[in-house]
C-alpha cells in the first residue's frame, strides 16, 4: 500500500519524499553508527558489510510482497559500479582516519566538482555557466566550516584524492547504470548489493581483525548485535534513498543535498549539544546554503523552460 501511495505522487513530490526519508535515514544513522563505534568498537569495515547484506534481504522481501520486480542483470554491467563502490568505502574511511574532520569534509566537497568535471568530459553533459557559479558558495562555505581543523599531510592527501575521484565515479555511475539499464533504483541495488559484499567480504580480513576484542567473531553482546540490526535497517533506507534521489535527478544534485546536511548537521550540534560554532563556520553556513537554494532555483527554472521549449514545438 505505501509503495502504490508513492508511485501515484507526482514526480516532484515523490523526489521530496526521496530527500526527506534521506535526510531523516542519514541523521539517525549517523547518530547509531556513532553510538556502535564508542560504546562497542564494532569495526567499521564489517559494519558496512552488514548494511549491504541486510540491505539486499530487505529488497528480497520488497520484492516477494511484489513491491518491484527483479530485472535480469549480466554481472559484468555491473561489477565497476560494485568494485567502485568497495573503493568509495575503503578510501572515504582511509581518509577519515588519516586526516582530520575538518579536511575529510574538505575532500568531501570537492565531490560535486569534480562530479561535473566527469559528467561533461566523459558523457558529454552540458551545465550552464549559473549552475557551475552555484559551486562557489558552497565551496568557500565548506572551506570556511572546515579552515580551523584543516592540517594536511601526505598519505591522509593521497587517500582523500583516491576517496573523491572513486566516490565521484560511484555515483555518476549510479545515475548512468539506472539509464543505460533500464532499471529503477530497487532493481540495480537488488544485484549490486550482493556484488558489493563479495567483494567488500575479500577485503576486509586486510584491515580488520577476525578474532578477540573488536574482531569480526569476537565476543559481541546481544544489545550490540542489536544495535548493529538496527543499523543495517537504518542503512537500507539511506542506500535506497541515495538511488532514488540520484535516479530521479542526478548526482550532483545529490551532492547538493549532502552539503545541506553537513549544515544541518553543524546547525543541529550547536543547537542540541552546544558544540562551538565560531563566527566563521556561521558564515560558511550560510554560504553553502545560498549555494544550494541557488543551485535549486536555478535548476527548477532551466527544467521549466526545456519543458517550455518542448511544448512549443510543432
Amino acid at each position: 500500500m505505501a509503495a502504490e501511495k508513492l508511485l501515484s505522487l507526482s514526480p516532484h513530490r515523490r523526489i521530496i519524499v526521496g530527500l526527506l526519508a534521506n535526510l531523516l535515514s542519514s541523521i539517525c544513522i549517523v547518530f547509531i553508527n556513532k553510538w556502535i563505534y564508542v560504546h562497542y568498537g564494532f569495526p567499521n569495515m564489517t559494519l558496512t558489510l552488514i548494511h549491504f547484506v541486510v540491505t539486499w534481504l530487505g529488497l528480497y522481501i520488497c520484492q516477494k510482497l511484489n513491491i518491484f520486480s527483479p530485472k535480469s542483470l549480466p554481472v559484468r554491467r555491473i561489477v565497476w559500479l560494485a568494485l567502485s563502490f568497495c573503493g568509495f568505502v575503503a578510501f572515504t574511511n582511509l581518509s577519515l582516519q588519516n586526516n582530520s574532520i575538518g579536511t575529510y569534509q574538505l575532500a568531501k566537497a570537492m565531490t560535486t566538482p569534480v562530479i561535473i568535471l566527469i559528467q561533461t568530459t566523459y558523457y558529454k553533459k552540458t551545465f550552464s555557466t549559473k549552475i557551475k557559479l552555484t559551486l562557489v558558495p558552497i565551496t568557500l562555505g565548506v572551506l570556511l566550516n572546515s579552515y580551523y581543523d584543516v592540517r594536511f599531510n601526505v598519505l591522509g592527501t593521497v587517500f582523500a584524492t583516491l576517496g573523491v575521484l572513486v566516490t565521484s565515479l560511484y555515483q555518476v555511475w549510479v545515475g548512468a547504470k539506472q539509464h543505460e539499464l533500464q532499471v529503477n533504483s530497487m532493481q540495480l541495488l537488488y544485484y549490486q548489493a550482493p556484488l558489493s559484499s563479495g567483494f567488500l567480504l575479500c577485503v576486509i580480513p586486510f584491515f580488520e581483525p577476525l578474532t578477540g576484542d573488536g574482531g569480526i567473531f569476537g565476543p559481541w553482546s546481544l544489545p550490540a548485535l542489536m544495535t548493529v540490526f538496527l543499523s543495517g535497517v537504518v542503512a537500507f533506507l539511506v542506500n535506497l534513498s541515495i538511488y532514488w534521489i540520484i535516479g530521479n535527478t542526478s548526482a550532483v544534485t545529490y551532492n547538493m543535498f549532502g552539503h545541506f546536511k553537513f549544515c544541518i548537521t553543524l546547525t543541529g550540534g550547536y543547537v542540541l549539544f552546544q558544540d562551538p560554532l565560531s563566527l566563521n563556520q556561521a558564515f560558511g553556513i550560510f554560504c553553502t546554503l545560498v549555494g544550494i537554494l541557488s543551485y535549486t532555483h536555478i535548476k527548477l527554472v532551466e527544467q521549466e523552460e526545456g519543458k517550455s521549449r518542448l511544448a512549443q514545438r510543432p
